[in-house]
């Protein structure tokens, strides 16, 4: 179609536009409007005979004074249609019934009981239109057969019924078509509602995952670089060859963190779909590459971890060396001097079972101050091992043992995440001695 065809449409069609928002915005204005319509109908259909063998011409008897001034009540009735649909029904069919039954020359009065009933169809539900056009066309139709001056045979008094059952048909029809619209619209704006909410909860998601990447990262690398730097200002100036080793620990786990927080940058800097890593992600087969970096900062850890008859899905193998890892953090900052680790990973059945123990007295300088609360800005690190356990369907708890020293217990589903058995991740009892705070 050229631009030359297009352009004349569009006038008419802005001015539909406009027509349509004006009638909206002025129901009753609408309605006389209507009912004006209405009134010019019934006076062109009694004042002419459109069946004339010699044509369409004026009617030899017109109606009666009685007949115009009930079609004119009937037509001005319909201008309160929407205020009171089934009122003006019950007028217009009074109306309409008077003039069935008189002797005079019929008017088609039932023109406006035909409108008003429409107007209750398509305002109420299907069974009340069912039961008012019923009792509506068969009372007029019934009262023009009984009490009429035609012969109960008549086609004007099927004409009757057909014309009222024909309108709470349209009625009824215009209602659905409006209730289906609505609900086309109803449920547009939920889906667009459920795409906020899960595109919201997805970003939620998203940043506590780069958090708990973030803080397991920085918190593990760092608490090495922070003891080993210790221990080379301690002993730079007596052993010198020992503080070169323990600052070429301090440069070995520092281009470590540096490693995985370019990784970890990188992947949230990529726009599109991210590229697989050249380095596979951490897992339970580097357990003791992980404690051999403890042992070199000063903790001694006994790693139990037997290989497993069926590979790991990533993630939970992501999840139990992520465990690991901060529970071994938090001993190494907390439990203490003279603390020991023991880690056990045992399959049981279709679950990783995941133990880290100590027997720290827990003198560090946060635990000193668990009593008290958690420490400003500290205490992610339990949390973020309770949400990825959690999040793949397993539990995990963590508190002092009895008789000193921490424990943190994980079980993990071998096969992934198992969404039915999510459920919240106890909290530990209160015992006789305070948590290590920070974990």
């Amino acid at each position: 179609m050229s631009p030359t065809t297009a352009t004349p449409a569009a006038p008419p069609r802005r001015a539909a536009v406009r027509l349509r928002r004006q009638a909206r915005a002025h129901p009753r204005l609408l309605d006389a409007v209507l009912a004006a319509g209405v009134l010019v109908c019934m006076l062109a259909s009694s004042l002419t005979d459109p069946h004339h063998p010699d044509g369409p011409t004026w009617r030899a008897a017109p109606p009666g004074t009685a007949g115009f001034v009930l079609m004119a009540l009937g037509a001005a009735a319909l201008v309160l249609r929407r205020r009171a649909p089934r009122t003006v029904l019950a007028a217009t069919s009074a109306a309409s019934l008077a003039v069935l039954v008189s002797s005079d020359p019929r008017t088609p009065v039932v023109m406006s009981a035909a409108v008003a009933l429409y107007t209750v169809a398509a305002r109420t539900d299907r069974p009340t239109t069912w039961r008012i056009g019923l009792l509506t066309s068969a009372g007029l139709t019934a009262g023009a057969m009984l009490c009429g001056n035609l012969p109960w045979y008549a086609q004007e008094n099927f004409g009757i019924f057909a014309w009222t059952g024909l309108a709470a048909a349209a009625g009824d029809a215009v209602r659905s078509r409006r209730a289906y619209i609505s609900a086309i619209h109803e449920r547009a704006d939920r889906a667009e509602r459920t795409r906020e909410e899960e595109a919201r909860r997805r970003v939620a998601e998203e940043r506590l995952r780069i958090a708990r990447d973030l803080h397991d990262v920085v918190a593990h690398h760092i608490a090495l670089v922070n003891v080993q730097a210790g221990v080379a200002a301690h002993v730079m100036d007596r052993r010198p060859d020992q503080a070169k080793e323990a600052l070429a620990h301090v440069r070995e786990a520092s281009r470590s963190a540096l490693d995985e927080l370019r990784a970890t940058v990188g992947l949230l800097r990529q726009s599109g779909d991210p590229e697989a890593p050249t380095e596979p992600a951490p897992g339970l087969a580097r357990l003791d590459d992980l404690a051999e970096r403890f042992r070199n900062a000063g903790l001694p850890v006994e790693i139990a971890c037997p290989d497993p008859a069926d590979p790991l899905p990533a993630a939970v193998d992501l999840a139990a060396y992520r465990v690991v890892q901060e529970a071994l953090t938090n001993v190494h900052k907390h439990a203490g001097p003279g603390a020991r680790a023991e880690v056990s990973v045992v399959p049981v059945e279709r679950h990783i079972e995941i133990t880290v123990l100590d027997g720290g007295p827990g003198t560090g300088p946060q635990h000193a101050t668990a009593a008290a609360g958690p420490p400003s800005g500290g205490g992610h690190g339990l949390l973020g091992m309770r949400e990825r356990v959690t999040a793949l369907g397993g539990t995990c708890t963590a508190g002092p043992r009895f008789g000193g020293g921490f424990r943190v217990h994980a079980i993990l589903p071998a096969q992934g995440a198992a969404p039915a058995a999510r459920t919240p991740a106890p909290v530990p009892p209160p015992r006789t001695q305070p948590p290590k705070d920070g974990r």
